[in-house]
């Protein structure tokens, strides 16, 4: 999960400080995100997934469909 997170983000050309505010967390510990040094709430998974505009499962590594689910 941890790469996908890194990916999106870079490319979408966003960078950690850019995202940690968008999450309203430390860019410290967005890092530890990314690096896998730390388990990503359910709360950000989903923040991520708004953010990025695709699904929890592609983030959390379930499918290597991009696109978020129909409504």
């Amino acid at each position: 999960m941890f790469v996908r997170i890194r990916n999106l983000r870079e490319d979408n050309d966003l960078t950690q400080k850019q995202v940690s505010e968008y999450l309203f967390c430390d860019q410290s510990l967005y890092s530890k995100y990314e690096r896998g040094l730390r388990e990503v709430p359910v709360n950000i998974i989903i923040k991520l997934a708004k953010l990025y505009k695709t699904s929890k499962d592609y983030i959390l590594g379930l499918t290597d469909e991009k696109a978020p689910y129909k409504s």
